[in-house]
């Protein structure tokens, strides 16, 4: 069983920083917590935890969404003495992840990537000796090279491409029947985000980026901990012509604003109706590719408007 403490922020514990904003004040506080193992101990006495067992968060099933169960501290039980004490069940988190709200997920992906980097990091890479974290988790540090092991996340770069009336869009056959996203993959060594971002739209769909912009980043927690940077990508008119690499895709094509338009306003999860089988699926409100289609309809429909 593993446990994830989140520290609720109690402003007037902390007179010491009280010209600062309230940001800033968080900020330092949870930058105490990192560095000094006492006051990480006493802010676990009042801290919140949230249960793991194999990866898997201890959720409750609310009607159509998952709640997470709060304990003030943790409670050394079986499994499955409690799963049936708290009301819940231990979930994959894939499984989960659509029907939780934004803070429990936040969360939860954080929880999730630190105990999987602590797993896979319990030896030092040079001396092969087990490393010893910290009482934060922050980070690892091996007692004979003396060596410190920070966190990581791989950073992505997920592109929304246009042709300036058009948005492409791709999927993957491990995708559900009929949805669609923008390209995305992980950056090689020694790549820019820009370099990063021209490389994968040549690779995936051979085609050639004019112009990019950036526009969001986020955390995201599969298949490991990934930094997803977003950016908006223009090709030239008349340089269009999708060829698509089935290394990577299933397929990928271009779509018109009244068709992306009617998939963002198609409510519902991600399983259709067999009348419905045909019609384009676009990622989740929590993904950041969501975001990405959603900024490229309202930057198109005011610049339609305009005109």
């Amino acid at each position: 069983m593993s446990l994830y403490c989140r520290t609720f922020f109690r402003r007037k514990s902390f007179g010491c920083y009280r010209l600062l904003s309230t940001y800033v004040t968080k900020a330092r506080y949870l930058f105490e917590l990192k560095e000094d193992e006492e006051a990480c101990r006493k802010a676990q006495q009042t801290g919140v935890f949230y249960l793991f067992h194999d990866l898997d968060p201890l959720l409750q099933a609310s009607g159509h969404r998952y709640l997470v169960p709060r304990l003030s501290r943790a409670a050394s039980l079986p499994k499955s003495e409690m799963e049936a004490e708290l009301g819940g069940s231990f979930i994959k988190l894939r499984q989960a992840l659509f029907q939780l709200n934004s803070v429990d997920s936040s969360l939860l992906f954080t929880a999730q990537a630190l105990l999987r980097w602590h797993d896979g990091h319990q030896f030092c890479s040079k001396s092969g000796q087990p490393t010893q974290k910290n009482m934060a988790g922050s980070k690892r540090v091996c007692p004979s090279s003396k060596i410190i092991y920070y966190p990581q996340m791989a950073p992505v770069v997920i592109t929304l491409v246009s042709d300036g009336a058009r948005c492409l869009l791709a999927r993957q056959s491990s995708f559900p029947k009929g949805l669609y996203s923008a390209l995305a993959g992980f950056c090689d060594i020694g790549e820019s985000v820009e370099e990063a971002v021209h490389r994968e739209v040549a690779e995936e769909v051979g085609l050639e980026v004019e112009n990019l912009q950036y526009s969001a980043s986020q955390h995201w927690p599969f298949p490991n901990s990934s930094l997803m940077i977003a950016c908006h990508a223009t090709v030239k008119p008349g340089h269009t012509e999708i060829q698509v690499n089935l290394k990577e895709l299933e397929a990928a094509a271009w779509f018109s604003l009244d068709e992306v338009t009617t998939a963002l306003r198609r409510k519902g999860s991600l399983a259709l109706q067999p009348s419905e089988a045909s019609s384009l699926l676009l990622p989740p409100k929590l993904a950041i590719a969501h975001h990405l289609i959603k900024k490229w309809v309202e930057t198109l429909s005011c610049s339609s408007l305009a005109a």
